[in-house]
C-alpha cells in the first residue's frame, strides 16, 4: 500500500470512539476552560481578518495544556454528524496547527498544514493532498474564516473535496467559505470595520496579537 492509498481509507465519525477515555464536555464546560485558561482577553485588538474588536480570544493559552486540547478537539470530533466521512484533517499555520492535529489523533487519520509563502496559502514539506480525498479543515478560532477558505480553495485545486470546517471557536462572523461549519463553541463578541471602530476614534491603542498580523 503506498502512502497516498493510505490516506484513502476512510472511515465514518460513526465508526470511531472519540469519546472512549475522555469526559464529554457542555458548552459550559468549554467556556469555562476558555475563561480558566485566561484565553479570552479584554481590550482593543486588529484580529487576522482585519476587523477590530474589543474582545480576543488567543487560543493559544489552551492549547498549550495538551490534556484539555485532546479532551476538546475530541469533543468536537463527537458532535461531527455521525455519517461524516473523514480522510484527512489539514488545518492553516500556525493557529489551526495544535487543535488540528488533536482533532486528527482523536478521528485516527493523517494531519497536514498549510503555510504561506509570500503571502500565497500553500502546501510545503511534500504534504500531498490526493486527489478524491474526503477533507476536514480545523482552525482554531473562526471569524470570517479567510484563512480556512484560502485551504478548503487548496483542496478543490488538487481535486479533493472539504467535507467541513471544524473549530474550536465560532466568534459569530459571517463566514466567506461554503462548507459545512462545526464550531465547538459559538461567542457573540462584537468586531467592526476600522472605519466604524469606537475604540481607534477615542484613541485607544491596539494590539494585533494574531501572528499573521504581529509577524
Amino acid at each position: 500500500m503506498t502512502g497516498n492509498d493510505a490516506h484513502m481509507k476512510a472511515t465514518a465519525v460513526s465508526e470511531i470512539s472519540p469519546t472512549a477515555g475522555f469526559q464529554r464536555m457542555d458548552d459550559a464546560a468549554v467556556l469555562s476552560a476558555l475563561q480558566e485558561t485566561q484565553a479570552i482577553r479584554k481590550g482593543h485588538f486588529r484580529l487576522t481578518s482585519g476587523r477590530h474588536s474589543d474582545t480576543y480570544i488567543q487560543c493559544a493559552r489552551v492549547l498549550e495544556q495538551p490534556r484539555l486540547t485532546n479532551q476538546l478537539a475530541a469533543e468536537a470530533v463527537a458532535r461531527l454528524p455521525k455519517d461524516a466521512e473523514i480522510d484527512i484533517v489539514i488545518a492553516p499555520a500556525i493557529g489551526g496547527i495544535l487543535f488540528g492535529f488533536a482533532v486528527a489523533t482523536a478521528l485516527d487519520k493523517p494531519f497536514l498544514f498549510t503555510e504561506r509563502k509570500e503571502g500565497v496559502m500553500t502546501l510545503r514539506r511534500s504534504f500531498i493532498i490526493p486527489a478524491g480525498a474526503r477533507i476536514l479543515v480545523a482552525e482554531d478560532v473562526v471569524t470570517t474564516g479567510g484563512s480556512v477558505k484560502e485551504v478548503c480553495d487548496l483542496v478543490a485545486e488538487a481535486q479533493a473535496t472539504v467535507q467541513g470546517v471544524i473549530s474550536l471557536i465560532d466568534r459569530g462572523g459571517t463566514p466567506v467559505f461554503d462548507a459545512p461549519f462545526f464550531p465547538l463553541l459559538r461567542l457573540e463578541t462584537p468586531s467592526w470595520a476600522p472605519g466604524d471602530c469606537a475604540l481607534c476614534a477615542a484613541g485607544a491603542v491596539i494590539d494585533a496579537p494574531g501572528s499573521r498580523l504581529s509577524s
